[in-house]
C-alpha cells in the first residue's frame, strides 16, 4: 500500500519545493491546521498580376507598477439625464402595454439617436511613456513568490499609466478607455508579424480552427476559409488580396503570449484568451459588432482607426452573447474615434459596438486580450437556481404537489390578458414557492461548479527555472544503461512544499467522493482535454485544505494534519523526487 501511495503522489504536478538555499519559514510555526480529520468538505480562454488565393476562392465558391513617467489624464463623463416620474401605481392595462412594448423591443433593433450614456476615458501622452520591456517584466515577475502579486503587476504593466485600482473602480464594465503612449516599443516582444510567419511555417495551423481569413467590403462581412492547413503561400496570398488574418489561439503557438495570459487569468479569476489580427493597409476585416467579453486591444505594429459606440439600449449593456454584424446605419455616432499606434491600448466592455479600419499608409497588427466571458451573477445563479430547485423538490412536498387540473385553460401567453381569479391564485402560489427557493440554494456548491469550469478553461502555468527544477516536471529520472535511475524520493518530515500557484488547485465534493481539480496539466489548446482531477481519500482532505490555505508559504511535510509521520511523508505532493535541500 505504501508503494501505491508513493507512486500516486509522485505524479502530481501542482506543488513544488523552494529552491535550494531558500529561507522560507516553516509552516507549522505560524500557520494553524485548518479543520479536523474526517470533517465533511463543502461542495465545494493588393493588386496581383496572377490569380490570387482570394480570387481563386471567389471563383470556386461564388456564394460563400515600476517607476514610470506619468501621462496627462483627461477624463470626461457625460451623465445621462434622468426625469423623475411620479410614484403612481400603473394599472394592469399599462403593465400589459409595457410588456408588449418590451417584446417588440426584443424583436426590433433600436437605433440610438439620443446622446450617448457615457463618454470614453482618454489618457493622452504629450511625450513618450516609458516602461520596462516585456522581457524585463517577465524576469521580474519570476522573482515574485506570490502568483497573485505577479498577476497584479502584470495587469498594471498592461494598462500603465492608468492605476489598476482606478481602472477597476471607474472604468471596468462601464466605459472604454484609450491609452496613448507615443512609445512604439512598449509592447515589443509580445507578438510580431515575424512570429506570425514563423507559426505558419512551423506549426500545423488549420483554417477555421486556428486561423480565419476575413473581409469587410461595401458593408458586407465575409469569411474566406478554405479547408485544410493554412500554408504560408495561401495565407499571404489572401493578405496581399486585401483580406484580414485572425489567429484564434496564439497562446497555443507563442510561448510569450501563453506566459502573459497564464498570469493574467489569476487577476481576472476568469479565463484569459487572445486573438491576433493582421490587417492590410486601407482595409477593414470585420463589420461593426459588440462582444460578450471584456476586450483589451493592444496595438503591436502599424496603426488602425478605431470607432467605439455606446450600447444602443439597456438590453445591450453587458450582454450575455455577442451581437450579429451591424449595418453602419444601425449604430449611431461613435463616443470614441481614435487612431491606435504601436504601443497604445484600447479597452472597451462587452456590449460596446466597435469597428477598426487600417489607414492607407500602414498595416496593422494587434492582439486582443479578453476575459470575463460568462462570468456574471446571472451565470452563477443559473447554477444556483437549478440546484436549489432539485434540492427543494427532494426536501419540500410543496414543490412536488401536482398542478391544477385546468391550469392550461387560464395560464400561458394566450391567456395573459384574461381577468380570472384562478390566475391570481396560481401566480400567488408560484410566488410563494419562489420565495422559499433561496432556503435551498447551495451557493458554495454552485461557486465550486463555476470554479471547476474555470480550472478547465485555464492555461497551465509557465514555470520559472526555479519552479521547474523543484517540481516533478524537473525530476532527474532517466533511462541509463538499461535501467531507470532517479526515481528514489527523498522526502522527510522537514521537506518544504507548497502549491505552484494560488489558483492552480481546488478541492470539491462530487457526490460521495472528494476530488482535487488542478490546472498544471491542462493543454494550451482550449478544452482539448477533459478536466484534470483525482480523488482525495477522506484521511487526506484536511492536508489538502491546509496546503491550499497556506499559500504562498512553504510548509513542512511534518506540519500536514495527518495521523502518522508515514502518512505525512507518503503525502509528499509533487516535489518529492528531488534531492534534499
Amino acid at each position: 500500500m505504501k508503494g501505491k501511495k508513493q507512486e500516486m503522489w509522485s505524479q502530481c504536478s501542482f506543488l513544488n519545493r523552494p529552491p535550494r538555499g531558500s529561507s522560507e519559514p516553516v509552516g507549522e510555526q505560524s500557520i494553524p491546521v485548518c479543520g479536523s480529520r474526517g470533517r465533511s468538505i463543502s461542495v465545494l480562454n493588393m493588386e496581383r498580376k496572377h490569380m490570387s488565393a482570394f480570387s481563386l476562392y471567389q471563383t470556386l465558391q461564388p456564394q460563400l507598477p515600476p517607476p514610470f513617467k506619468k501621462a496627462n489624464v483627461q477624463v470626461e463623463v457625460k451623465k445621462k439625464s434622468k426625469t423623475k416620474s411620479s410614484k403612481i401605481i400603473p394599472s394592469k392595462a399599462q403593465l400589459r402595454a409595457e410588456r408588449r412594448k418590451r417584446k417588440r423591443k426584443l424583436l426590433k433593433s433600436v437605433q440610438k439617436t439620443e446622446d450617448p450614456i457615457v463618454t470614453a476615458d482618454v489618457n493622452k501622452a504629450e511625450t513618450c511613456v516609458s516602461g520596462e520591456s516585456l522581457d524585463a517584466v517577465l524576469v521580474e515577475l519570476g522573482s515574485i513568490s506570490n502568483s497573485r502579486e505577479r498577476a497584479t503587476q502584470m495587469f498594471q504593466w498592461l494598462i500603465h499609466p492608468v492605476p489598476a485600482a482606478h481602472f477597476f473602480r471607474e472604468t471596468w464594465e462601464k466605459k472604454p478607455i484609450y491609452v496613448q503612449r507615443r512609445n512604439p516599443d512598449y509592447y515589443k516582444g509580445l507578438f510580431s508579424t515575424a512570429e506570425f510567419d514563423r507559426i505558419l511555417r512551423e506549426e500545423n495551423v488549420q483554417f477555421g480552427v486556428n486561423l480565419d481569413v476575413t473581409s469587410y467590403t461595401n458593408g458586407k462581412r465575409e469569411t474566406h476559409n478554405p479547408p485544410g492547413r493554412a500554408l504560408p503561400f495561401t495565407v499571404w496570398d489572401f493578405y496581399e488580396s486585401g483580406c484580414s488574418l485572425r489567429l484564434l489561439n496564439p497562446q497555443a503557438f507563442s510561448h510569450t503570449v501563453w506566459n502573459v495570459l497564464s498570469v493574467l487569468q489569476e487577476q481576472f479569476g476568469s479565463m484569459a484568451g487572445a486573438n491576433v489580427y493582421l490587417t492590410p493597409p486601407g482595409t477593414q476585416g470585420f463589420a461593426p459588432h459588440y462582444d460578450d467579453i471584456e476586450a483589451f486591444v493592444v496595438q503591436l505594429e502599424g496603426k488602425k482607426h478605431w470607432r467605439v459606440y455606446s450600447p444602443r439600449s439597456e438590453d445591450e449593456v453587458l450582454p450575455v452573447l455577442s451581437s450579429p454584424n451591424f449595418d453602419q446605419s444601425d449604430i449611431g455616432k461613435p463616443i470614441l474615434d481614435v487612431v491606435l499606434e504601436a504601443g497604445d491600448l484600447l479597452y472597451f466592455p462587452r456590449g460596446f459596438i466597435h469597428q477598426g479600419k487600417c489607414l492607407p499608409d500602414a498595416h496593422s497588427l494587434h492582439i486582443t486580450i479578453s476575459s470575463f466571458q460568462k462570468n456574471s451573477w446571472g451565470d452563477l445563479m443559473q447554477k444556483v437556481v437549478t440546484a436549489a430547485l432539485e434540492i427543494a423538490m427532494e426536501e419540500d412536498v410543496e414543490f412536488r404537489r401536482g398542478l391544477p387540473l385546468d391550469y392550461l385553460t387560464y395560464m400561458g401567453v394566450q391567456n395573459s390578458d384574461k381577468e380570472d381569479p384562478r390566475r391570481v391564485k396560481f401566480l400567488s402560489q408560484m410566488e410563494k414557492l419562489m420565495k422559499k427557493l433561496p432556503n435551498y440554494a447551495p451557493v458554495d456548491a454552485a461557486v465550486d461548479q463555476k470554479a471547476k469550469d474555470f480550472l478547465h478553461d485555464c492555461l497551465p502555468p509557465v514555470l520559472t527555472p526555479d519552479e521547474f527544477a523543484t517540481s516533478v516536471q524537473g525530476a532527474s529520472v532517466r533511462w541509463v544503461n538499461g535501467r531507470v535511475k532517479g526515481t528514489a524520493a527523498h522526502i522527510t518530515t522537514q521537506t518544504l512544499i507548497r502549491l505552484l500557484r494560488a489558483g492552480c488547485a481546488r478541492l470539491c465534493s462530487d457526490g460521495d467522493a472528494v476530488h482535487l481539480y488542478y490546472t498544471t496539466d491542462n493543454s494550451r489548446v482550449y478544452h482539448k482535454e477533459e478536466p484534470k482531477s483525482w480523488e482525495v481519500q477522506a484521511e487526506h482532505t484536511d492536508a489538502v485544505e491546509f496546503l491550499i490555505h497556506s499559500y504562498p508559504r512553504f510548509v513542512t511535510v511534518g506540519s500536514l494534519p495527518c495521523e502518522s509521520a508515514q502518512d505525512k511523508v507518503s503525502y509528499k505532493i509533487c516535489a518529492d523526487q528531488l534531492k534534499d535541500l
